[in-house]
Formats: structure tokens, C-alpha cells, sequence
């Protein structure tokens, strides 16, 4: 077995080398460049914090060397001033200990590794003027498999993901609780179990800025989103393979997936996907049989369909590719040359800002997950229509041989529609809320962390509407193949597309022809891992070319 390459941070990372590390718990790696520019944001920090603190300093250096959250209180505190450097460590302290408030179930242990590493990976850019050490625990929290616990409730996305994140970090000070080596354990037990603390490697110690740079930013939604992406464009991917089995099963009319008519629609993914589905089908013996004028709107218009969630999630990646290598903190440290210079006539280089607010993260997170309902809502139709005589271009009521005394797939429509319904609550915008907060300073909060978990919600329901539509399709094509016996219309030996051959044979690697009715729910569990683990793009490429 081939070993999962390392992810180094400190550089460009991609959404995949998030899942590498999320997913496949691939090991990570420091850039060498990081080092000298974290030390340098320090360094300016900490003799900021000297400065502002020194009660012989004049007035006017030390107001202009006054750090938000370093040497002031946060929020609406942010008057409030800290009177010494021991205050200003424990002010770091407190607010991680004070924030770690959430509630509700934890996080998967994916989203809490993709977190990890994409907090080290925007402090290691050197602007929030923390220490490298901090950069390196946790990595070492990363390669060591020590997990955080942190509840799923709890973030208004603005101010960053305060509350997740503080659960987070908390296990860097040996407080709150963490998985390890399959065990939910006291933050302080997990570190010592990974040998991360010992008598000759004492606790982390918090310094100044640190507890802030930990937790202000858009991290946790940023995660959720990322993992979320790849499995929409999975999803997407596998949509346009489903269709295409339902289509041939069907004998769709190849007419209205001519490329002319697309190509005047003008939408890039509306011809890809009509493209998609013509290569599927090339060779097919079942395609533009079913004598029909026209095709119903699931079938015929399935390429506009999809083509228009393709065009949200490659809007989507953008901004999480964006987000993942974005600097989300406040405030920050800006340098020339990387020196950090502090004279009397030069500007203090701490910058407060607004870069940890998660309003482009809540609209994405919003818009993927009605692009992805839309498939869903598509996929549901067409099962629907596979399992009606009335509509099913003569196969045998729900796809059952012996309908009656069998109920065949019938109710796998139903979870479908379930699913489907289910969608239409969670794709209510969270982005479009908003509720004031710390005594109205932050009076403008983006609810990109609920958009997330929404879509997180969304991403498994599409995949489950899919998967009821894979059952359908395939049982179809068997039944109409003469393979299943019942079909009255069977056309035995038809061949199907060099694509839909091979994904029908991929799926039926995993599910069992349905004879006579049986327990469904682990077929259709298995439909859906197929969809979300790529393998039925994986299957259908060699036969029919890379798809779109």
C-alpha cells in the first residue's frame, strides 16, 4: 500500500491536500521559510507589548503601541486596558478559557483535523505575531492523532469561529478534553498518552497575542466548507452518471443533447454536461428508443440542471481555495523586509481590521448547498418516474418482477422524497441573519459556521437522493436487458454505453440484482459510499474518457 505523501504549510495549500491530512491523516510539514517571518511578527509584538507597557514610555508612544486584544481587553471591553506583561499572558489565557463555551454533538474527527491544520497553516504566514512554537504544537497535535473535542454549536462566523476554535486550542494548555488511540480523554491525559508532555517536555505555555490568534478566524467553517466541496464535486460528478443510466434505461431521445443546443444556451457546464452524458452513452444499443416526442423535464433538461450546480460549485471552489490561504485574524502584524522596526517616527505596523468576518464562507456555504438540493430534487424525479408503469416506458411496476406479492424498490423512493424534503429546511440561507453580539461592537455577524453545518447536512442527503437513483437505474437497465426476468419489454442483449456499461458493472460489483424484496438500506448505503468515495467516475473513465 502506497503511503499518503506529507502536506507542508507555510505555502499554498489546495482543498485536496486539506483532505489528505483530514481524511487520510497524511503527516505535516513545516516550510522552511515560516520560522524567520513568525519570529520576526514576534518579535515586534513583544516589544510592542514592552513599550506600551512601560510605565516610563511617554503617552502618546504608548497609545500608539497599544495592540487590540494584546494589551486591551476584546469586544466591548476593548477599552479596558491590561497593566503589566503577566497580564497580558494571562488575558490570553482567559479568553480561551472563557470562549470555550459551545454546546451540541462534536465535530467529526475530519473537520477537527482539517481545522488543526489550517489554523497552523494562516499563523505560519506571519502575520498575527505569535511564536513558531505554537505553529509547531499544532502540527504536533496533527501527527501525533490527538483530536480536540469541540461541540458543533456555537460560532456566529464574524469574529471569527471563537467558540470551536477555543475548544480547539484549549488542548494545547492541557485543559478541555481530546480523542486519542480511540479514546475520549482530559486534554491533559491525551497529551501525555502522544508524549507530547513529560516530565522533560513540560506544558505549552500561552504568550502574548496567542490566545486571539488562535481563535479569530473563519478555520472551522473553512474546514467544514472544504471537505464539503470535494464531496459536491464528487457528487456532481456521479449525478451525471446516474442520469445517464436512467436515461438509457429509459431509451431517452438523443436529440435534446445535441451540442448545438446547448451551445447556444451559452452556459459552459450545461455543455459539458450534455457532453458528459453523450459520451456515456456512445455505443448504446437502449438510448433513443422509447418512441416518445419528447422526454420528460428530468430527463431532457438534466444537462441545464446540472450544469448550473457545476457553475455554483466552481464558484464555490474559488472562495474556499481563496479562504484556505487567506490570513483571518485581527489584528495584524504588517513588516517591512520582515524587520521589525520600532522608532519614534514611523507608524505602528498592528492593523485592526475585519479579515476573520465569515460573510463570503456563509454565502458560498449557502449557494452549494441549493446547487447541490437542485440534484437531488432532479435525481428523485427521475426515480420516481423508473418506478411508475405509467411512466416507465413498459418496465414492470417498482422495478419489481413479481409487483405484488413483491414491492420491489418502492420505497426507495421514499427516502428520496424524504431527503428531498428535508433540503427545502436546510437550504433556508443562514447568510441572510444576523444578530448583534458582545454589547453591539459586533453588530454585524455572518453565520457562515450554521451555512456550514447546514451544508455538511445537505452534501449526506444528496448523496443518499443519489444513491436511491443509482438502485433505481440499475435494476432498470437489468430488467430492461432481460436479466431480471418480469420485464415485458425486455430488448435482451441491447448494449449499453461504453460508460454506462462500465458503471452499471462497477455498481453491480457492490448491490445484488433485487429478485425479490429484501432489506434495502445497506444497498443503498453502499450506492452511497460508490458516490462519494469517486470510485463510479473512477470505474467509467477508462471505457469513456475523462468526464468533465
Amino acid at each position: 500500500m502506497m503511503s499518503t505523501p506529507s502536506v507542508r504549510i507555510g505555502e499554498e495549500l489546495t482543498p485536496a491536500e486539506v483532505e489528505q491530512v483530514a481524511r487520510r491523516s497524511a503527516a505535516v510539514e513545516i516550510s522552511p521559510a515560516v520560522r524567520g517571518r513568525m519570529e520576526a511578527s514576534h518579535a515586534y509584538v513583544r516589544r510592542a507589548v514592552h513599550t506600551a507597557l512601560d510605565p516610563q514610555a511617554a503617552p502618546e508612544r504608548k497609545r500608539a503601541l497599544s495592540i487590540y486584544g494584546v494589551t486591551t481587553g476584546f469586544g466591548s471591553l476593548k477599552e479596558r486596558s491590561v497593566t503589566s506583561e503577566d497580564e497580558a499572558v494571562a488575558l490570553q489565557r482567559n479568553l480561551l478559557l472563557s470562549t470555550a463555551c459551545g454546546t451540541g454533538p462534536p465535530l467529526p474527527t475530519e473537520v477537527v483535523r482539517a481545522a488543526l491544520l489550517l489554523r497552523a497553516h494562516t499563523l505560519a504566514a506571519g502575520y498575527s505575531g505569535v511564536r513558531f512554537a505554537l505553529v509547531e504544537r499544532l502540527v504536533a497535535l496533527l501527527n501525533h492523532q490527538v483530536h480536540p473535542i469541540v461541540p458543533e454549536q456555537g460560532s456566529l462566523g464574524c469574529s471569527g469561529d471563537l467558540c470551536p476554535l477555543a475548544h480547539l486550542a484549549l488542548v494545547l494548555l492541557g485543559r478541555g478534553e481530546a480523542e486519542f488511540d480511540g479514546q475520549r480523554l482530559p486534554g491533559a491525559d491525551a497529551l501525555r498518552r502522544a508524549g507530547l508532555e513529560s516530565a522533560r517536555a513540560p506544558r505549552f505555555e500561552i504568550s502574548f497575542k496567542e490566545g486571539l490568534a488562535l481563535i479569530n478566524g473563519t478555520t472551522m467553517m473553512t474546514a467544514l466548507s472544504s471537505l464539503a466541496l470535494l464531496d459536491a464535486e464528487r457528487i456532481a460528478a456521479a449525478a451525471d452518471i446516474i442520469a445517464a443510466l436512467s436515461a438509457e434505461a429509459l431509451g431517452a431521445r438523443l436529440r435534446a443533447f445535441d451540442p448545438r443546443l446547448h451551445r447556444v444556451r451559452r452556459h459552459p457546464w450545461q455543455q459539458r454536461c450534455a457532453a458528459n452524458l453523450r459520451r456515456l452513452w456512445r455505443g448504446s444499443g437502449l438510448i433513443d428508443q422509447n418512441g416518445e416526442v419528447q422526454d420528460s423535464y428530468s430527463i431532457r433538461c438534466a444537462p441545464v440542471v446540472h450544469g448550473a450546480s457545476r457553475d455554483a460549485i466552481a464558484y464555490v471552489r474559488g472562495t474556499v481555495e481563496r479562504e484556505i490561504n487567506a490570513i483571518t485574524d485581527n489584528p495584524l502584524v504588517f513588516l517591512d523586509d520582515g524587520e521589525p522596526v520600532i522608532d519614534d517616527d514611523r507608524e505602528d505596523r498592528s492593523f485592526s481590521g475585519g479579515n476573520f468576518h465569515g460573510q463570503p464562507l456563509a454565502l458560498a456555504a449557502d449557494f452549494l448547498a441549493i446547487a447541490l438540493a437542485e440534484l437531488a430534487n432532479i435525481a428523485e424525479r427521475r426515480c420516481a418516474k423508473l418506478l411508475d408503469p405509467h411512466h416507465n416506458c413498459g418496465l414492470p411496476a417498482m422495478l419489481s418482477p413479481f409487483p405484488g406479492l413483491h414491492s420491489g424498490l418502492m420505497i426507495v423512493q421514499y427516502t428520496a422524497a424524504a431527503l428531498v424534503s428535508e433540503n427545502k429546511v436546510l437550504c433556508h440561507p443562514a447568510s441572510i441573519d444576523s444578530i448583534p453580539t458582545s454589547a453591539n461592537a459586533e453588530d454585524h455577524n455572518s453565520m457562515g459556521m450554521g451555512a456550514a453545518l447546514k451544508l455538511r447536512r445537505v452534501v449526506d442527503n444528496v448523496a443518499g437522493a443519489l444513491a436511491a437513483e443509482l438502485l433505481c437505474a440499475i435494476q432498470a437497465l437489468d430488467l430492461r436487458r432481460g436479466r431480471i426476468p418480469g420485464a415485458p419489454r425486455a430488448q435482451i442483449g441491447a448494449a449499453l454505453g461504453a460508460g454506462t456499461a462500465a458503471a452499471l458493472a462497477a455498481a453491480r460489483l457492490e448491490i445484488e440484482p433485487l429478485h425479490e424484496d429484501r432489506e434495502l438500506a445497506p444497498d443503498l448505503e453502499r450506492a452511497r459510499r460508490l458516490i462519494l468515495s469517486d470510485r463510479l467516475r473512477q470505474a467509467v473513465e477508462p471505457a469513456a474518457g475523462a468526464l468533465e
